[in-house]
């Protein structure tokens, strides 16, 4: 299975970082190269624990599904979203907020196992754990952008 660890500083509450992650709508914004989009489930607005969205998007030239789910959800502080159909044998995102004196740290732990075993695997090292880092960091770029944004226009 494949780890990626990402730490993102945000100068916003830990409230705000969390909200903006769970939105359905940002997250179709922050990826929108991939052409992701909600396509069932929560479609737009915030999710909850136990909400699903299936998300349509192209990667690699194909077409794509994948349904997640909420697993744990608590406010402000950390969320888990885990697929539960799609191409992937597995995806499991931790997402935790910490607060900080001059803001919040964004840490994600992305745990993921491609489909096929050894030829997944030696996907995984050849290409995709990068793929999904750099859709990831994609994600919380636009994210941290939009937050800060925010705090801005709150002032």
């Amino acid at each position: 299975m494949a780890l990626i660890h990402l730490e993102t500083f945000i100068q916003a509450p830990a409230a705000r970082c969390f909200d903006l992650s769970l939105n359905v709508d940002a997250h179709s914004q922050s990826l929108s190269k991939s052409h992701e989009r909600p396509v069932a489930g929560v479609t737009s607005g915030m999710m909850k624990l136990g909400d699903t969205v299936t998300w349509e998007a192209t990667h690699f030239g194909i077409r794509q599904h994948l349904t997640s789910e909420i697993t744990v959800y608590k406010r402000p502080t950390r969320f888990t979203d885990e697929m539960v159909k799609g191409a992937f044998h597995e995806i499991k995102h931790s997402h935790e907020f910490v607060p900080q004196s001059e803001g919040t740290l964004m840490i994600d732990e992305f745990r993921f196992r491609a489909p096929l075993g050894v030829l997944g695997r030696l996907a995984e090292m050849l290409f995709l754990t990068q793929y999904m880092k750099k859709q990831l960091l994609i994600r919380n770029a636009y994210l941290k952008q939009t937050a800060e944004a925010e705090e801005v226009r709150a002032i």
